[in-house]
Parts: C-alpha cells; sequence; structure tokens
C-alpha cells in the first residue's frame, strides 16, 4: 500500500458522531485526534477484544493507522470489520480511502457506493468519509466532495464536522480565496464551541497568507479552549519556524511532547529538528530513538540528510553514518510496497558520497534526484557540479553549469559565477601544461567574463576583484599591459587594512602587492613600492619578495 509519510497529512476526519459511542470510544477517538497514535491504537484493540464484533471498533483503528500514515494496518483492520459486521457501512469507506489514496479511482467509487447503499444514502458520517478522501488524498475530487457536504448539511445541519471538511474542500479548490472557508470554520466553532478544530483550521489558513501573527493569536485561542489539544503546540511551532525563531519553536514542539510524548511523536519532532536545520540535535534525537528499539525507516532518512547537512571536513566518519542510514533507508523502503522517494532522498545520498568522494556512484544518485523531480534539477547540477570541481574535473564542472545556464544568464547566481569562474580558469592551468596555449587563453577569458559578472552583482565582493586579477594575469603573463593592475587596487582598496590579516584575506593581500609593488618598481614609483612591501613585510616576515626588495637600492 502506498504509504503517506512522504506528505504531512493534516486531517482532523476521526470524530463523533450521532451514533452513541461508548466514554472509552470517545476518548480513543480524542486520543487520535490528539495525535496520541500508539496510545489510541492500545485502547481500540481493548474495544475489539470486549466487543469482537463491532465493526465501528475496527473502523475507528483502521482511522487510527490511517491518520498516522500507515495505510496497509488501516486496510487490514477495515477489512476485519467487513468481515465481522458485513452490513456495517464505515468499513466499506475506509477501504475505499486506501484504493483512492492508491490511485484505484475505479475500484474505490465501488467501495464508496456500497458503503451509501448500506447507509440508505442518508448516512452523513458515509458522506463525510467519503468526502474527506476526495479532498486529502492527492487525486482530488473537489467537486465530489463539495457535493457530498453539502448534502450532508441538509440531513444533519447541525453537525458541525460536515461545516469543517466543507471549508477544507473550499480552500483546496481556490486556495487563493481564503472567505468562504473561514465561514464554515466559523460556523463549526459557532456549532461545537468546545472543540479547538476549527480555530486551528483558521489559524493554518491565515499562516499559509503569512498572516502570522492573526495565525499565532488563534493557535493560542484554540490552546485556550483545550489545552490538551496537541495539534496546536505542532502547528505553533512550525509557525515560529517559519518565522526564524528556533528557541519559541522548540519549546512549542517539547510542549506537544509532554502532551503526546510516543515514539511516533519523537520521530516526527525529529523531522520538525531537521526542518528547522538544527541538525544536530535532530541526529541526537533520531539517535536516541534507534537505541531504544525505533527501527523507523523515516528515522534512517532524517539522519542521512542531517549527515548529509554536516560541514566538510577531513574527519570522514560523520558522512559514512549518514550514508549508512541512507543505504539502510533504501533497503527497508525497498520492500514496502508502492513506496514513493523523494528527490531528496537520491540528492542527500549523492552529496553523502561525494563528500566520501565517491564521485561516479555520487552523480548517479544525483541525476536519480533529477528523474524523479525535474524541478530541482538546476539545484541538483550545482552538487553535480560541485562533485566535478572537488575532484577537479573542472572541463565535467564547467559543463554542468552550462546546463544551469541554459542560454540565460539570469539562471545563475553569484555562487554560480564564482564556482564556475574558478572552473575555468584551474582548466586554463591544465590546458597551459598541456601546452594548449590557445585554449588556455580562452579559458582564462571566460573565467574573467564570470567573475566580472560576479563583481556586477555584488560590487563590494573583494575576492570577485581578486579572481579577476588572477584570470588576467594569466592573459597577460609577461605583464605587457598589466591587465591585472585595476582589480588589484580595487581588492586592496575594498580589503580594509584590518581585515589583511584575516585567513580569507591574508594571501590575497599579498599576491595583490607583490605585483602592485613590482608594477610600482618598474615604473619607479619606489615610494609607492615601499608601501605595498612594507604591506607584506607586516603580513610576513618571510616573504622572499619584501625582504629582496627591501634590500635593493630602491628599497633602502
Amino acid at each position: 500500500m502506498k504509504n503517506m509519510k512522504n506528505t504531512v497529512i493534516m486531517s482532523a476526519s476521526v470524530f463523533i458522531t450521532h451514533i452513541a459511542f461508548s466514554q472509552t470510544l470517545q476518548e480513543a477517538v480524542i486520543k487520535t485526534e490528539n495525535e496520541r497514535f500508539a496510545a489510541a491504537a492500545q485502547d481500540f484493540r481493548a474495544l475489539i477484544a470486549k466487543e469482537p464484533t463491532k465493526g465501528e471498533n475496527y473502523f475507528y483503528l483502521g482511522e487510527n493507522y490511517f491518520e498516522n500514515g500507515d495505510l496497509d494496518s488501516a486496510n487490514l483492520f477495515y477489512q476485519k470489520g467487513v468481515d465481522v459486521n458485513a452490513t456495517y457501512p464505515l468499513n466499506y469507506v475506509g477501504l475505499g480511502k486506501v484504493l483512492w489514496y492508491n490511485g484505484k479511482s475505479t475500484e474505490a467509487k465501488a467501495q464508496f457506493f456500497k458503503a451509501a447503499t448500506l447507509g440508505n444514502n442518508k448516512n452523513t458520517e458515509v458522506m463525510r468519509k467519503t468526502a474527506e478522501a476526495y479532498i486529502k488524498s492527492e487525486n482530488k475530487s473537489l467537486d465530489e466532495a463539495i457535493t457530498l457536504l453539502n448534502a450532508a448539511i441538509k440531513i444533519d445541519p447541525k453537525n458541525a464536522e460536515n461545516h469543517l471538511l466543507l471549508g477544507d474542500a473550499l480552500l483546496e479548490k481556490s486556495p487563493t480565496e481564503g472567505g468562504p472557508a473561514i465561514k464554515e470554520y466559523d460556523k463549526f466553532s459557532e456549532l461545537n464551541p468546545k472543540s479547538p478544530k476549527g480555530i486551528l483550521r483558521s489559524g493554518k489558513l491565515y499562516q499559509r497568507g503569512r498572516n502570522y501573527q492573526l495565525a499565532l493569536d488563534l493557535y493560542k485561542k484554540a490552546e485556550a479552549i483545550d489545552p490538551t489539544f496537541a495539534p496546536a503546540y505542532r502547528e505553533k511551532a512550525e509557525l515560529y519556524h517559519l518565522a526564524n525563531q528556533k528557541a519559541n519553536a522548540v519549546e512549542s514542539y517539547r510542549k506537544y511532547l509532554e502532551l503526546n510524548n510516543s515514539d511516533e511523536a519523537r520521530e516526527r519532532y525529529a523531522g520538525f529538528l531537521l526542518n528547522n536545520k538544527q541538525y544536530t540535535e535532530a541526529i541526537t534525537e533520531v539517535e536516541t530513538l534507534q537505541k531504544g528499539g525505533n527501527k523507523s525507516l523515516y528515522l534512517d532518512r532524517y539522519l542521512g540528510y542531517a549527515y548529509a547537512e554536516q560541514p566538510s571536513r577531513l574527519d570522514t566518519s560523520s558522512y559514512r553514518k549518514g550514508l549508512n542510514a541512507m543505504n539502510s533507508f533504501f533497503l527497508k523502503s525497498s520492500s514496502a510496497p508502492n513506496f514513493k522517494y523523494l528527490a531528496t532522498d537520491y540528492k542527500n545520498k549523492g552529496v553523502l558520497l561525494s563528500k566520501l568522494k565517491q564521485d561516479s556512484l555520487a552523480v548517479i544518485e544525483f541525476e536519480k534526484a533529477i528523474a524523479t523531480d525535474p524541478k530541482l534539477t538546476n539545484d541538483v547540477n550545482r552538487e553535480i557540479a560541485k562533485t566535478y570541481m572537488t575532484s577537479r574535473n573542472y572541463a565535467k564542472a564547467i559543463e554542468t553549469y552550462k546546463k544551469i545556464e541554459n542560454g540565460n544568464m539570469a539562471n545563475l547566481t553569484g555562487q554560480d559565477f564564482y564556482e564556475m569562474g574558478r572552473a575555468y580558469y584551474y582548466e586554463g592551468g591544465n590546458k597551459q601544461r598541456e601546452k594548449k596555449d590557445a585554449d588556455a587563453l580562452a579559458m582564462f577569458v571566460s573565467s574573467d567574463s564570470c567573475f566580472s559578472k560576479l563583481a556586477q552583482k555584488n560590487p563590494t565582493y573583494s575576492i570577485a576583484f581578486l579572481w579577476r586579477a588572477k584570470a588576467n594575469v594569466q592573459q597577460d603573463i609577461k605583464n605587457e599591459k598589466w591587465l591585472a593592475k585595476p582589480f588589484y587596487e580595487t581588492f586592496m582598496t575594498l580589503t580594509k587594512p584590518e581585515e589583511r590579516a584575516t585567513a580569507s584575506n591574508k594571501n590575497g593581500v599579498i599576491e595583490s602587492c607583490e605585483y602592485l609593488g613590482y608594477y610600482c618598481v618598474t615604473t619607479k614609483d619606489y615610494e609607492k613600492a615601499k608601501e605595498y612591501f612594507g604591506i607584506i613585510r607586516d603580513l610576513d616576515p618571510n616573504n622572499k619578495k619584501q625582504i629582496e626588495f627591501f634590500k635593493s637600492p630602491q628599497g633602502k
């Protein structure tokens, strides 16, 4: 069965209807709504043991698994519900939902029809559950959902859940028009003022429209109505994440965990930390869960992603751990029916292979990422180019950046121009060593062009001018035209005196002053030459060129 954990399923579909459930069933349903899936499953199983022929017990256990993204288990219990009570309609809806989510529309509708027939076409719960499948799945059928929900409202106008789902359907149909959805969410709250679900939905809508303050106010209102409603804290954490308030985001998620401290919740928390770019914390959380016996393949995914984001360094043990995690993820998922891979699965595996200098294997994974999601082509090509740069295959790096450019310079970022300029420069060096002077010159001209574009994008970026100087030195080896002079001068002008000794500037300052000092000697501007060589002496007293200059008559 297709697994839904690739997409966050935000469905409040499990609710209490006009059917007279026992208090225990109501409490279990509320646990599902609060995303306490393991605790709810335990309660539902206890109910099944007590009342093994009641179809609703199996259905809501199936719903619990469905909401947690486990369609296989959900389908199993829907089918068991049908087996023990063939006249209870909702389990047919459950079977239809699983089929619908797996893209089997014809088979799904046959199950929905059977459920509607058993419900005499007046069971509004059947209508809602069917509509929910049409709304929440990837293959949406929003007009059918709206028709069903309007029919349910006519039959049962006081049922708040009709309006909640109708709001969802209207918002999905017209994402830029939130008014009709808000109206339905408000109607839900009017009919069921003790439930925070309508307010939470409104908050998410405003968050989607980037009205973060109003969304935050609504989440707080939802918490005030029911302090145990865990999803409100999770949504608030996501909002703080978007606002780049990491501390508040983590604190809100920790409150969520106080209400729902299950393995599933902690797994979601690990994913949240990853999205929050707290990679070290995500690694700690995942490894703690794994040490406790959690073998979820998604933990392997999170771990691989987090290790791929670790900064480059000589110690490769982290990258090996990340690659092992990704290999484990792919191994586990290979036995999961219809598992949907993300382009980032291949991309991050490629990043890890690249950092471990397994370049040819890395490129294979990057190409899989592009095939999975062509929208990521340029981003993944940047990773491919970076891999070629690391392996010093500069010709391939240039070729890859040209793919990104694709005839339009606007496709290239400042970082792209920087890396592409370096690739041309180093490939020019390769051509020089091969005695291919004309080819080398062409490479250095292209390198200068890239750094010129970079300087245009960021006129105060001194390194762009340093590299322009380097490229022009190679075009004027005998200093017949002093082509590099204006670029070294600009680099020195943009580099403040107090910044000259920094690790990122020191070598460039020395290189610039050697060139400019030599120029001043040839033009007999000895005082200016002393200034340039004096800067070198301050930075590197052992530099041979400045020592030789100050020993010469011109330097005394």
